[in-house]
């Protein structure tokens, strides 16, 4: 049986695909400094993802929280990038789709694992004691 990739996997991947050749317009003199930081953060993004999804419990929030500062550093570059014209505003209009999309498939995944940690910290705190006429202290 084939597994189905997950949606964030696939808008990360797709993100990436039209990244990179989008990239080799820009400047040659901001290659080794802007460029390089903007695909760093895009493929820190996707890495951090993978790692989260080979995790479980505080490592995996961790590293949903690492992706997520990496998404906010992608859209900081990719607002540069369009401000000074080197990517137009049809190729933002784009990108910026993808990387709104993949930000609510994040969040989601962060509000997933978060809800999976609340009942594991019940399950650990002792109960309250009942009194003996039945009620609860306070």
């Amino acid at each position: 049986m084939v597994r189905e990739e997950m949606p964030i996997f696939t808008r990360s991947f797709d993100l990436l695909t039209w990244l990179l050749p989008a990239t080799n317009h820009f400047p040659r003199a901001h290659r080794h400094g802007f460029t390089r930081r903007l695909l760093d953060a895009a493929f820190d993004l996707r890495e951090r993802l993978e790692e989260a999804h080979l995790r479980q419990g505080r490592a995996r929030k961790e590293r949903l929280a690492a992706a997520d500062e990496a998404l906010a550093r992608l859209r900081v570059y990719l607002r540069l990038a369009k401000q000074w014209g080197w990517i137009s505003d049809g190729q933002y209009g784009h990108v910026a789709e993808i990387v709104a999309e993949v930000g609510r498939l994040l969040s989601d995944r962060q509000s997933l694992e978060e809800a999976a940690r609340k009942p594991a910290q019940r399950a650990g705190r002792a109960q309250p004691r009942v009194e003996a006429e039945g009620r609860y202290p306070g």
